[in-house]
């Protein structure tokens, strides 16, 4: 992976139009606040709910989370929203319907316009790749490699699964989300989603279960469509106690059998090798992450 990705285990969408989402934003707990240009803004009010960007940005920030908009496609509406969304309180910008690669490139040119024009440091603003088509599902690994600005990709499940003319479950989602996940990590990039449409989120513990599975395919974070999904998002996407304790017990038991000069060792019956270590070093490593980002909220509301 890239070495200065975020940690946005949880990317909670907010309509950037309506005050009391936005006014209550900052105490969701999320990683990060996701403003909507997008599907959840009527057309009629677009103009209005760019002009909006940046004073929300840095009122939903306040809880310590990072802050990426939504923006809109086509290129000339997309131009329109970059002009209010590369702002010193925003993180990143989610690309929707990305076509190809020159595309992720046209927004990283006008993106890097914007900040030289307003004294950004240069690279700050972060895209995500959404792949919404089936011209850009075959298209993703060049996608992935388009901007050194990209920092994560995801498929966004009901829109790709109608423009294939496909229900969007768990079973018709499953190949096409493994593809994007092969193609955001061979890019270094973080995968996002679900393994399953988040649409259905009322049985909590159903929620739970499905998200726990999308970590073990490789997910790393995902989009909240309620401030309910945030904490499950946030914990299941993170290191368990658990896992966390087992994975130090290798590399304590790796340290030994390094010593004795060994390469392979078993714990508990099971046979520890070099992919095995790796996978705790970079567990540890992911947790440690989170654990900064955890502090940063919690000496934000301090």
């Amino acid at each position: 992976m890239k070495p200065d990705l975020p940690v946005w285990r949880s990317l909670l969408y907010v309509p950037v139009n309506v005050e009391k989402y936005v006014g209550k934003a900052h105490l969701r707990g999320a990683d990060c606040i996701q403003l909507d240009l997008e599907d959840s803004v009527p057309a009629a009010q677009k103009d209005e709910a760019r002009r909006l960007v940046p004073a929300a940005a840095a009122r939903v920030r306040r809880g310590g989370a990072d802050v990426v908009v939504r923006i809109n496609s086509p290129l000339e509406m997309a131009c329109k929203d970059l002009e209010f969304c590369v702002d010193e309180n925003v993180e990143g910008v989610a690309v929707t319907k990305t076509q190809d690669p020159s595309y992720i490139q046209k927004i990283d040119k006008m993106v890097g316009e914007l900040e030289a024009r307003r004294g950004l440091r240069p690279g700050r603003t972060r895209l995500i790749a959404m792949i919404e088509t089936p011209a850009a599902f075959f298209q993703m690994p060049a996608i992935a490699l388009a901007s050194a600005r990209l920092a994560a990709m995801n498929i966004g499940g009901e829109d790709f699964a109608l423009e294939n003319g496909m229900e969007p479950t768990e079973e018709t989602l499953l190949m096409p989300k493994q593809q994007m996940i092969f193609a955001a990590r061979a890019a270094g990039l973080m995968p996002l989603g679900f393994i399953a449409s988040v649409a259905a989120f009322g049985d909590r513990e159903a929620f739970a279960r499905m998200v726990r599975r999308s970590r073990q395919f490789g997910f790393m974070g995902a989009g909240c469509i309620h401030p309910d999904q945030v904490p499950v998002v946030n914990r299941e996407y993170s290191p368990s106690a658990e896992e966390a304790a087992y994975a130090r017990r290798v590399i304590e038991e790796n340290a030994r059998a390094e010593a004795a000069g060994r390469a392979s060792f078993a714990i508990d019956g099971k046979m520890i090798d070099v992919p095995v270590v790796e996978r705790a070093r970079r567990l540890l490593a992911r947790l440690a992450a989170i654990g900064a980002r955890e502090e940063k909220k919690r000496a934000v509301s301090v």
